[in-house]
Protein backbone atom coordinates (compact mmCIF):
# COMPACT_ATOMS: atom_id res chain seq x y z
CA UNK A 1 0.00 0.00 0.00
CA UNK A 2 1.34 3.75 -1.20
CA UNK A 3 1.32 6.09 1.30
CA UNK A 4 0.50 9.65 0.76
CA UNK A 5 0.65 11.90 -2.52
CA UNK A 6 1.08 8.78 -4.52
CA UNK A 7 -1.62 6.76 -6.01
CA UNK A 8 -2.33 3.45 -5.35
CA UNK A 9 -3.14 0.76 -8.26
CA UNK A 10 -2.93 -2.98 -7.14
CA UNK A 11 -1.91 -5.88 -8.74
CA UNK A 12 -4.46 -7.21 -10.89
CA UNK A 13 -5.27 -10.22 -9.24
CA UNK A 14 -7.79 -12.79 -9.79
CA UNK A 15 -10.03 -13.54 -6.71
CA UNK A 16 -12.47 -15.96 -6.64
CA UNK A 17 -16.11 -14.47 -5.69
CA UNK A 18 -16.26 -16.18 -2.51
CA UNK A 19 -13.46 -14.06 -1.59
CA UNK A 20 -14.43 -10.71 -2.85
CA UNK A 21 -15.99 -7.71 -0.30
CA UNK A 22 -19.28 -6.74 -2.02
CA UNK A 23 -19.60 -3.27 -2.67
CA UNK A 24 -22.83 -1.70 -1.82
CA UNK A 25 -24.10 1.96 -3.26
CA UNK A 26 -26.36 4.64 -1.01
CA UNK A 27 -27.48 6.54 -3.63
CA UNK A 28 -27.25 5.35 -7.57
CA UNK A 29 -27.17 8.49 -10.03
CA UNK A 30 -24.25 9.63 -11.95
CA UNK A 31 -21.36 8.75 -10.12
CA UNK A 32 -23.04 5.80 -8.74
CA UNK A 33 -23.21 4.31 -11.92
CA UNK A 34 -20.14 5.12 -13.56
CA UNK A 35 -18.48 3.67 -10.81
CA UNK A 36 -20.55 0.08 -10.83
CA UNK A 37 -20.09 -0.09 -14.19
CA UNK A 38 -16.09 0.23 -14.35
CA UNK A 39 -16.21 -1.90 -10.96
CA UNK A 40 -18.13 -4.44 -12.93
CA UNK A 41 -15.93 -4.29 -15.77
CA UNK A 42 -12.63 -4.48 -13.48
CA UNK A 43 -14.40 -8.35 -11.95
CA UNK A 44 -16.31 -6.86 -8.78
CA UNK A 45 -18.98 -9.61 -7.80
CA UNK A 46 -22.31 -8.46 -8.41
CA UNK A 47 -23.42 -5.40 -6.82
CA UNK A 48 -26.69 -3.86 -4.92
CA UNK A 49 -27.59 -0.10 -4.03
CA UNK A 50 -30.23 1.80 -2.18
CA UNK A 51 -31.80 4.95 -3.85
CA UNK A 52 -34.35 6.58 -2.43
CA UNK A 53 -35.87 7.92 -5.76
CA UNK A 54 -36.57 4.01 -6.79
CA UNK A 55 -38.99 2.75 -7.24
CA UNK A 56 -41.16 5.25 -6.30
CA UNK A 57 -39.50 8.47 -7.52
CA UNK A 58 -39.34 10.60 -10.66
CA UNK A 59 -36.24 8.83 -11.28
CA UNK A 60 -37.12 5.31 -11.10
CA UNK A 61 -36.53 4.44 -15.07
CA UNK A 62 -33.51 5.74 -15.48
CA UNK A 63 -32.18 4.47 -12.43
CA UNK A 64 -33.61 0.57 -13.06
CA UNK A 65 -31.81 0.50 -16.97
CA UNK A 66 -28.56 1.81 -15.31
CA UNK A 67 -28.82 -0.75 -12.55
CA UNK A 68 -29.58 -3.82 -15.26
CA UNK A 69 -26.56 -2.18 -17.26
CA UNK A 70 -23.90 -3.01 -14.29
CA UNK A 71 -25.57 -5.78 -12.95
CA UNK A 72 -26.11 -3.96 -10.36
CA UNK A 73 -29.24 -5.16 -7.84
CA UNK A 74 -31.20 -2.39 -6.26
CA UNK A 75 -32.65 -2.93 -3.01
CA UNK A 76 -35.91 -1.36 -0.94
CA UNK A 77 -34.45 -0.31 2.21
CA UNK A 78 -30.92 0.96 3.34
CA UNK A 79 -30.99 -2.20 5.87
CA UNK A 80 -31.05 -4.69 3.15
CA UNK A 81 -28.22 -2.74 1.54
CA UNK A 82 -26.14 -3.29 4.98
CA UNK A 83 -27.07 -7.00 4.71
CA UNK A 84 -25.45 -7.60 1.50
CA UNK A 85 -22.81 -4.79 0.95
CA UNK A 86 -19.41 -4.74 3.20
CA UNK A 87 -18.12 -1.62 1.71
CA UNK A 88 -20.86 0.97 1.61
CA UNK A 89 -20.27 3.70 -0.83
CA UNK A 90 -22.47 6.40 -0.60
CA UNK A 91 -22.94 9.15 -3.38
CA UNK A 92 -25.98 10.96 -2.96
CA UNK A 93 -26.34 14.73 -3.05
CA UNK A 94 -24.57 17.25 -1.40
CA UNK A 95 -27.87 17.93 0.93
CA UNK A 96 -28.81 14.28 1.40
CA UNK A 97 -25.12 13.08 2.54
CA UNK A 98 -25.76 13.27 6.33
CA UNK A 99 -29.67 11.54 6.20
CA UNK A 100 -28.00 9.24 4.22
CA UNK A 101 -25.63 8.59 6.94
CA UNK A 102 -28.48 8.52 9.54
CA UNK A 103 -30.46 5.90 7.47
CA UNK A 104 -27.60 3.21 7.21
CA UNK A 105 -25.77 3.71 10.28
CA UNK A 106 -27.64 1.21 13.25
CA UNK A 107 -27.87 -1.55 10.51
CA UNK A 108 -23.35 -1.42 10.10
CA UNK A 109 -21.36 -3.75 11.64
CA UNK A 110 -17.88 -3.85 12.56
CA UNK A 111 -17.11 -5.61 9.14
CA UNK A 112 -18.39 -2.40 6.99
CA UNK A 113 -16.45 0.37 5.72
CA UNK A 114 -18.89 3.62 5.53
CA UNK A 115 -16.94 5.57 2.17
CA UNK A 116 -18.88 9.24 2.29
CA UNK A 117 -17.73 10.30 -1.32
CA UNK A 118 -19.98 13.31 -1.39
CA UNK A 119 -18.80 16.80 -2.36
CA UNK A 120 -19.59 18.23 0.75
CA UNK A 121 -17.64 20.79 3.21
CA UNK A 122 -15.20 19.51 6.13
CA UNK A 123 -17.81 20.14 8.91
CA UNK A 124 -20.33 18.16 6.94
CA UNK A 125 -18.19 15.33 7.01
CA UNK A 126 -17.47 15.90 10.14
CA UNK A 127 -21.03 15.62 10.94
CA UNK A 128 -21.42 12.29 8.98
CA UNK A 129 -18.40 10.72 10.36
CA UNK A 130 -20.32 10.91 13.70
CA UNK A 131 -22.88 9.78 12.92
CA UNK A 132 -21.06 7.26 11.81
CA UNK A 133 -18.99 6.62 14.64
CA UNK A 134 -22.11 6.37 16.50
CA UNK A 135 -22.39 2.38 15.58
CA UNK A 136 -20.00 0.03 14.12
CA UNK A 137 -18.97 0.58 11.35
CA UNK A 138 -15.73 1.80 10.07
CA UNK A 139 -15.84 5.35 8.58
CA UNK A 140 -13.84 6.36 5.65
CA UNK A 141 -13.97 10.15 3.84
CA UNK A 142 -13.27 10.11 0.05
CA UNK A 143 -13.34 12.87 -2.48
CA UNK A 144 -14.05 12.36 -6.11
CA UNK A 145 -11.19 14.84 -7.90
CA UNK A 146 -12.45 14.47 -11.37
CA UNK A 147 -15.73 13.92 -13.63
CA UNK A 148 -16.75 10.28 -12.91
CA UNK A 149 -18.15 10.14 -16.94
CA UNK A 150 -15.51 8.64 -19.13
CA UNK A 151 -13.21 7.24 -15.84
CA UNK A 152 -15.70 5.17 -14.17
CA UNK A 153 -14.03 3.34 -11.46
CA UNK A 154 -10.43 4.77 -12.02
CA UNK A 155 -11.76 8.39 -11.60
CA UNK A 156 -8.74 10.16 -8.87
CA UNK A 157 -9.98 9.50 -5.53
CA UNK A 158 -9.32 10.51 -1.84
CA UNK A 159 -9.30 8.51 1.02
CA UNK A 160 -8.92 9.57 4.11
CA UNK A 161 -8.67 8.36 7.98
CA UNK A 162 -7.85 6.00 9.82
CA UNK A 163 -9.40 2.97 8.16
CA UNK A 164 -8.47 4.25 4.70
CA UNK A 165 -5.68 2.14 4.02
CA UNK A 166 -7.43 -1.41 5.09
CA UNK A 167 -10.45 0.35 2.26
CA UNK A 168 -7.54 0.56 -0.27
CA UNK A 169 -6.31 -3.07 0.17
CA UNK A 170 -9.75 -4.81 -0.29
CA UNK A 171 -10.49 -2.68 -3.21
CA UNK A 172 -6.82 -3.53 -4.49
CA UNK A 173 -7.91 -6.14 -7.25
CA UNK A 174 -9.93 -3.32 -9.11
CA UNK A 175 -6.99 -1.23 -10.17
CA UNK A 176 -8.92 2.18 -8.80
CA UNK A 177 -6.61 5.24 -8.57
CA UNK A 178 -6.81 5.74 -5.11
CA UNK A 179 -4.64 7.81 -2.85
CA UNK A 180 -4.27 7.40 0.68
CA UNK A 181 -4.10 10.57 3.16
CA UNK A 182 -3.74 10.58 6.95
CA UNK A 183 -5.60 13.61 8.13
CA UNK A 184 -8.11 14.98 10.20
CA UNK A 185 -11.63 14.03 8.76
CA UNK A 186 -12.49 16.97 6.68
CA UNK A 187 -8.69 17.22 5.03
CA UNK A 188 -9.91 15.26 2.11
CA UNK A 189 -12.77 17.53 1.94
CA UNK A 190 -10.60 20.80 1.75
CA UNK A 191 -8.78 19.74 -1.44
CA UNK A 192 -12.29 19.35 -3.09
CA UNK A 193 -13.98 21.95 -2.03
CA UNK A 194 -11.14 24.33 -3.23
CA UNK A 195 -10.63 22.83 -6.13
CA UNK A 196 -14.71 23.19 -7.11
CA UNK A 197 -14.28 27.22 -6.33
CA UNK A 198 -12.25 26.78 -9.63
CA UNK A 199 -13.99 24.08 -12.30
CA UNK A 200 -17.60 25.48 -10.92
CA UNK A 201 -16.54 28.70 -10.87
CA UNK A 202 -14.83 28.46 -14.54
CA UNK A 203 -18.25 26.93 -15.89
CA UNK A 204 -20.45 29.89 -14.29
CA UNK A 205 -17.58 32.58 -16.06
CA UNK A 206 -18.04 30.68 -19.55
CA UNK A 207 -21.80 30.47 -18.84
CA UNK A 208 -22.12 34.45 -18.57
CA UNK A 209 -19.43 35.16 -20.96
CA UNK A 210 -21.28 32.79 -23.93
CA UNK A 211 -24.88 35.00 -23.00
CA UNK A 212 -23.23 38.20 -23.36
CA UNK A 213 -20.92 37.43 -26.33
CA UNK A 214 -23.32 35.79 -28.16
CA UNK A 215 -26.17 38.64 -27.68
CA UNK A 216 -23.74 40.58 -28.76
CA UNK A 217 -22.54 39.03 -31.75
CA UNK A 218 -19.20 38.92 -30.62
CA UNK A 219 -18.26 35.35 -30.14
CA UNK A 220 -16.02 34.83 -32.54
CA UNK A 221 -13.69 37.92 -31.55
CA UNK A 222 -14.08 36.48 -27.95
CA UNK A 223 -13.36 33.13 -28.38
CA UNK A 224 -9.76 33.99 -30.79
CA UNK A 225 -8.97 36.19 -28.05
CA UNK A 226 -8.96 34.04 -25.37
CA UNK A 227 -7.17 31.20 -27.40
CA UNK A 228 -4.89 33.66 -27.78
CA UNK A 229 -3.93 34.62 -24.45
CA UNK A 230 -3.98 31.11 -23.78
CA UNK A 231 -3.03 29.14 -26.40
CA UNK A 232 -4.08 25.10 -27.28
CA UNK A 233 -7.36 25.18 -25.84
CA UNK A 234 -10.41 25.56 -28.04
CA UNK A 235 -12.80 27.93 -26.38
CA UNK A 236 -15.68 27.09 -28.68
CA UNK A 237 -15.60 23.74 -27.47
CA UNK A 238 -14.72 24.48 -24.07
CA UNK A 239 -17.38 26.50 -23.45
CA UNK A 240 -20.17 24.12 -24.89
CA UNK A 241 -18.89 21.00 -22.74
CA UNK A 242 -18.70 23.69 -19.40
CA UNK A 243 -22.39 24.81 -20.05
CA UNK A 244 -23.19 21.73 -20.86
CA UNK A 245 -22.35 20.39 -17.26
CA UNK A 246 -24.14 23.79 -16.20
CA UNK A 247 -27.35 22.32 -17.81
CA UNK A 248 -27.39 18.69 -16.73
CA UNK A 249 -26.12 19.07 -13.28
CA UNK A 250 -26.32 22.46 -11.83
CA UNK A 251 -29.14 22.14 -8.98
CA UNK A 252 -26.10 19.53 -7.80
CA UNK A 253 -23.21 21.61 -8.37
CA UNK A 254 -24.99 24.70 -6.48
CA UNK A 255 -25.27 22.39 -3.69
CA UNK A 256 -22.03 21.78 -3.49
CA UNK A 257 -20.93 25.22 -4.05
CA UNK A 258 -22.97 26.29 -0.86
CA UNK A 259 -20.78 23.64 1.02
CA UNK A 260 -17.68 25.66 -0.25
CA UNK A 261 -19.87 28.50 1.35
CA UNK A 262 -19.46 27.07 4.46
CA UNK A 263 -15.89 25.91 4.05
CA UNK A 264 -14.77 29.62 3.57
CA UNK A 265 -17.02 31.27 6.04
CA UNK A 266 -15.77 28.55 8.81
CA UNK A 267 -12.55 29.39 8.11
CA UNK A 268 -13.06 33.56 8.09
CA UNK A 269 -13.50 34.51 4.45
CA UNK A 270 -16.13 35.88 2.63
CA UNK A 271 -17.53 33.08 -0.15
CA UNK A 272 -18.11 36.17 -2.89
CA UNK A 273 -17.09 33.46 -5.78
CA UNK A 274 -18.49 30.65 -4.23
CA UNK A 275 -22.18 32.29 -3.43
CA UNK A 276 -22.05 34.06 -6.77
CA UNK A 277 -21.24 30.71 -8.91
CA UNK A 278 -23.89 28.51 -6.45
CA UNK A 279 -26.42 31.31 -8.07
CA UNK A 280 -25.50 30.71 -11.90
CA UNK A 281 -25.29 26.78 -11.33
CA UNK A 282 -29.16 27.14 -10.11
CA UNK A 283 -30.36 28.51 -12.96
CA UNK A 284 -33.21 26.49 -13.08
CA UNK A 285 -34.77 27.35 -9.71
CA UNK A 286 -34.42 30.73 -10.90
CA UNK A 287 -36.61 30.54 -14.39
CA UNK A 288 -38.86 28.73 -12.50
CA UNK A 289 -39.43 31.07 -9.61
CA UNK A 290 -39.51 34.05 -12.70
CA UNK A 291 -42.28 32.08 -14.22
CA UNK A 292 -39.65 32.06 -17.30
CA UNK A 293 -39.77 28.41 -17.20
CA UNK A 294 -42.60 25.93 -15.99
CA UNK A 295 -42.61 22.69 -18.41
CA UNK A 296 -39.55 20.34 -18.69
CA UNK A 297 -36.05 22.00 -18.71
CA UNK A 298 -34.42 22.42 -21.54
CA UNK A 299 -32.51 19.65 -23.90
CA UNK A 300 -29.71 21.63 -25.38
CA UNK A 301 -27.51 24.30 -24.50
CA UNK A 302 -29.23 26.72 -26.68
CA UNK A 303 -32.33 26.45 -25.61
CA UNK A 304 -30.52 27.16 -22.24
CA UNK A 305 -28.73 29.72 -23.49
CA UNK A 306 -32.35 31.66 -25.13
CA UNK A 307 -33.72 30.89 -21.94
CA UNK A 308 -31.22 32.59 -20.20
CA UNK A 309 -31.90 35.90 -21.59
CA UNK A 310 -34.61 37.85 -20.43
CA UNK A 311 -36.84 38.54 -23.14
CA UNK A 312 -38.56 41.51 -20.86
CA UNK A 313 -35.35 43.66 -20.92
CA UNK A 314 -35.94 46.67 -23.99
CA UNK A 315 -33.15 46.61 -27.14
CA UNK A 316 -31.70 50.23 -28.04
CA UNK A 317 -31.83 48.62 -31.53
CA UNK A 318 -32.24 45.26 -32.99
CA UNK A 319 -29.63 42.71 -32.63
CA UNK A 320 -28.38 44.40 -29.25
CA UNK A 321 -29.30 44.79 -25.63
CA UNK A 322 -29.59 47.77 -23.79
CA UNK A 323 -26.52 49.08 -22.49
CA UNK A 324 -27.78 48.54 -19.06
CA UNK A 325 -27.39 46.89 -16.14
CA UNK A 326 -29.33 44.39 -15.13
CA UNK A 327 -29.78 42.82 -11.91
CA UNK A 328 -30.97 38.90 -11.46
CA UNK A 329 -33.31 38.16 -9.04
CA UNK A 330 -31.79 35.48 -6.21
CA UNK A 331 -32.30 32.35 -6.81
CA UNK A 332 -34.41 29.95 -4.63
CA UNK A 333 -34.79 26.23 -4.12
CA UNK A 334 -37.52 24.57 -6.12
Amino acid sequence: MESRGQAVEGPHIIVSLAMQTPIGFLGFGEAGFHLARGLRGAGAPPLVAFDIKAPHGTEDERIRTRAAETGTRLVETPRALAQHGRVILSVVTAASAHDAAKSVTTDLTADHFYVDLNSVSPATKQQVAAVIGGGAGRFVEGAIMAPVAGADHQVPILLNGAWASELGDVLSPYRMRLEIMDGPTGAAAVVKMCRSIVIKGLEALMLECALAAGEYGASDRVYDSLAETYPGLDWRKTARYMIARVLEHGERRAHEMEEVAHMLRAAGIEPLMAEATARVQNWEATLRNEGRLSGPRPETVERLLKLLVDPRVERVFEGTPAPRARTASAPTRA
